[in-house]
């Protein structure tokens, strides 16, 4: 199996990250993505992904850290081999402050880097790898315009306007199934076909039941698909199999 997004260059990682991907392997996770989330953090992801043969990374900014947005400095590193999509990019209406005038200016200021990290996969020809957070509509207006781009949507908020896009875009399944008040996440995976369902911790983030109040390790993605094998009546090794060969694809790893 592969942990299609993980901060493993987060600093909660910096003692034992070869501990955590050491444990990882044992559950039988074989290769594990660092998405790019902050400009400060990129040059320790791609430290580990040299260091380490089974990791991989991204280049990219999500919402909360367009402070450090550099599009030279994304770009530079697009040539390493190891650098396999953009993102962890796109949307996050969730902590909006201010005004409204205020937020409607945070609104465009997250489009428009969304939209130069989505060119910039267009350009490279790389997947995204996107962050939606209730901003669904935007985010499907925002797609609708760019019929070319392909990735996977990172925890998949179970927005089934998102759905829309299943032919060219993957659904990055975590944690949070495994939650109590994932409901509308429950409803809507049967929706979603096998064969577009990626597989992810977003660790440190979003631990699992019965680990919450843990730190999120790849170590857990067992948890997530035997939680998928119970709704979907589907044999574990099914699942494992074809998450696996979702992410070779979409990947290129």
């Amino acid at each position: 199996m592969i942990d299609t997004h993980c901060h493993l260059d987060s600093e909660v990682f910096f003692e034992d990250v070869e501990l955590a991907l050491e444990r990882a392997k044992q559950a039988g996770i074989h290769s594990f993505i660092i998405p790019g989330a902050n400009i400060k953090d990129l040059n320790r992801a791609k430290d580990l992904a040299h260091q380490y043969p089974e990791v991989y990374f991204a280049s990219g900014v999500h919402p909360y850290h367009l402070d450090t947005y550099s599009l030279e400095t994304l770009k530079s590193v697009l040539d390493e081999k190891k650098c396999i999509a953009i993102g962890e990019c796109g949307l996050d209406y969730f902590r909006l402050e201010g005004s409204e005038e205020q937020k409607e200016s945070e609104k465009k200021l997250q489009e428009k880097y969304f939209r130069e990290q989505i060119e910039l996969a267009l350009q490279r020809d790389l997947p995204l790898i996107l962050h939606v957070r209730e901003a669904s509509s935007d985010t499907a207006k925002i797609l609708r315009d760019y019929p070319q781009a392909r990735g996977v949507f990172h925890c998949f908020n179970a927005d089934e306007i998102l759905l829309e896009f299943k032919d060219r875009f993957y659904y990055g399944i975590g944690g949070v199934l495994t939650f109590k008040n994932a409901k509308r996440l429950l409803e809507v995976l049967p929706k979603i076909p096998l064969e577009r369902i990626l597989l992810e911790t977003d660790a440190p983030y979003l631990t699992p039941h019965p680990h919450r109040g843990e730190r999120n390790e790849p170590k857990y993605i067992p948890l997530v698909v035997q939680k998928i094998s119970e709704l979907l009546q589907i044999p574990i090794q099914k699942i494992s199999e074809q998450s696996d060969q979702n992410a070779k694809e979409l990947f290129k790893i």
